[in-house]
């Protein structure tokens, strides 16, 4: 074979594959892993989160996240996710999305 297509061959790869290996190794959005990977992933305590934090978990916002802190400081710590019920604006649905984001700490019930 000769060295025209060799360098052909080798022009394909990298033009058309190597595109491809980088968007596979890459997280969603296309951004390196990094620092912004584990907090996606990180459990957010809503014991001890504020609203800034709380609002980082897709499905609540900023009026919803005061609400939590609210109730919180009003009726004590959360002894299981499932008290956010009682926080107005969550329901089964909403808890049923964020129950893999939040955690609960400091309660004499040790479960999520």
């Amino acid at each position: 074979m000769s060295c025209k297509f060799h360098a052909l061959a080798i022009t394909f790869l990298v033009t058309i594959l190597a595109p491809t290996a980088v968007a596979l190794a890459a997280p969603e959005g296309g951004a390196p892993a990094g620092d912004s990977a584990v907090k996606a992933t990180a459990l957010i305590d809503v014991n001890r989160a504020g609203v800034e934090e709380l609002t980082t978990i897709k499905g609540i916002g900023p009026a919803l996240a005061r609400r939590i802190v609210e109730y919180r400081n009003q009726h004590g710590r959360f002894e299981s996710v499932d008290d956010l019920l009682a926080v107005k604006g969550i329901g089964p649905k909403l808890l049923a999305r964020i129950r893999d984001r939040v955690s609960v700490s400091g309660s004499r019930k040790a479960r999520r």
